[in-house]
């Protein structure tokens, strides 16, 4: 990724994106006092450099009907790179699977993931981790209550 020199509109135009990303491309140059054409160069040039990486529609899980949220810390049983290539694909089809994060520590890996009800959640752990040969142990923390949650990195207040 290319490290880019970042000024006050540039960071202008990253705070409006990360506080609604549907902003027109008018609408967000008004915001940061750039013409459209200047905005949609720097949008462009944002972008290419990867400091944009996507543009989501953030949807609430509970209210499509899952219910469940939990960590999940698994642990393999071999440190061999073919068992966590193989960790690593099971886990990249599976569509609960919100985040997956190789870790050091106790764990190999930490996995945020969804479920409809707490029986979708043992078949999950029990069908889908459970089962694959290289792992050793799962750990499951269930959500009672999101606190916060946060999209948005920290970026620096411009004038």
């Amino acid at each position: 990724m290319n490290q880019l020199e970042l000024d006050a509109y540039d960071w202008k135009l990253l705070n409006a994106l990360q506080s609604n990303a549907r902003l027109s491309n008018v609408a967000l140059s008004e915001q940061v006092n750039l013409s459209p054409s200047q905005c949609s160069r720097r949008l462009q040039r944002l972008e290419q450099s990867q400091l944009i990486q996507a543009y989501n529609t953030q949807l609430n899980s509970l209210a499509l009907g899952f219910d469940v949220t939990a960590f999940i810390s698994v642990t393999l049983n071999t440190g061999q790179a073919s068992a966590r290539e193989q960790f690593q694909q099971h886990i990249s089809t599976l569509d609960t699977v919100l985040e997956c994060y190789a870790v050091t520590g106790e764990c190999d890996y930490w996995l945020r993931v969804i479920a409809r009800d707490l029986p979708s959640l043992s078949e999950f752990l029990n069908q889908e981790i459970g089962a694959l040969e290289a792992v050793r142990d799962i750990r499951s923390t269930v959500v009672l209550n999101k606190i916060k949650q946060r999209h948005c990195v920290p970026l620096p207040e411009v004038d």
